[in-house]
């Protein structure tokens, strides 16, 4: 019998993962088998003969990643902006449609000069941790209320510390305490946040269903329930004339702008779309009032 080669599983890795395309299959496969061989994607070799531990280990993380197990939480790691992020079970996989949170942060300070930033729902850390590597001028807080989460961001600001980004500073509590963690009421030139959004009762794959955690995915009965905390931290946290940018998703394409106009806080609001056109997140501005 012929042996088994990495090629060969990773061809069939690429079949069991039908739920994304061809592309995204192959690259999830060859993740898993970098996590199998201890090798990095890159230095794969098809050809390579694999014994029986290796060849049952794969196909179990394939397996598992089929059932919905984040990439992130069976390779232990994620690419973000990129950064590689060390994540794991209990912390949400930052996904790269955040990218384009970051992304219009980082336009929104871009005339500013050392900008003071604060990272809300922080999670693994992600959006704070890449805004200090491409701003190296800028001060940066994460602010992240689950324990296992803010163990996993002020691990990864260690790491990344230690590669010569800016540190940043990790403080353990939710978005509407983050006046008083931070210190820095009035004083911060931009706010970005990646809250929970999802109503409680939504019907979502199992990958954010059952694996990624609960509390990082649900917002409440109307899934706004931390997005009004997250706004009512920002009028706090921001000068006149600082930038909130905040991610939540097409279901709230016209709720969420319509919170930001309606607190009184905010103006120049708008919402933007994802790569696929679908509301994504919105941006405002503090005004003087």
């Amino acid at each position: 019998m012929r042996p088994t080669t990495l090629g060969d599983l990773l061809d069939e890795a690429a079949l069991t993962l039908r739920g994304t395309t061809p592309a995204e299959a192959l690259r999830e496969a060859e993740e898993l088998a970098a996590r199998v061989l201890g090798d990095g994607p890159a230095g794969l070799d098809r050809e390579r003969v694999l014994d029986g531990r290796a060849v049952r280990r794969l196909r179990d993380l394939v397996g598992r990643r089929a059932e919905g197990v984040p990439l992130g939480h069976l390779t232990g790691r994620a690419a973000f902006a990129g950064l590689e992020l060390v994540v794991g079970p209990g912390v949400f996989v930052p996904r790269v449609q955040s990218e384009l949170v970051l992304a219009a942060g980082r336009e929104s300070v871009d005339g500013v000069a050392g900008p003071t930033v604060v990272d809300l729902c922080a999670g693994s850390g992600a959006i704070g941790l890449a805004l200090a590597h491409h701003r190296p001028d800028a001060r940066v807080h994460a602010v992240e209320f689950d324990p296992v989460a803010a163990d996993f961001a002020r691990r990864n600001a260690a790491r990344r510390a230690a590669l010569g980004d800016t540190a940043i500073t990790v403080h353990e509590g939710g978005a509407d305490r983050a006046g008083a963690l931070t210190g820095l009421a009035g004083e911060a030139d931009l706010v970005l946040a990646n809250p929970p959004f999802m109503p409680d009762t939504a019907e979502v794959p199992d990958e954010f269903g059952r694996y990624q955690p609960r509390q990082a995915v649900f917002g409440g009965a109307d899934g706004l329930r931390v997005v009004r905390q997250v706004v009512e931290a920002a009028a706090g946290l921001l000068r006149p004339g600082g930038a909130l940018v905040v991610e939540h998703g097409h279901l709230h394409g016209a709720t969420v702008p319509a919170l930001l106009r309606e607190s009184g806080w905010f103006a120049e609001v708008s919402c933007r779309p994802d790569h696929e056109g679908w509301p994504l997140y919105s941006s405002a501005v503090r005004t003087t009032s």
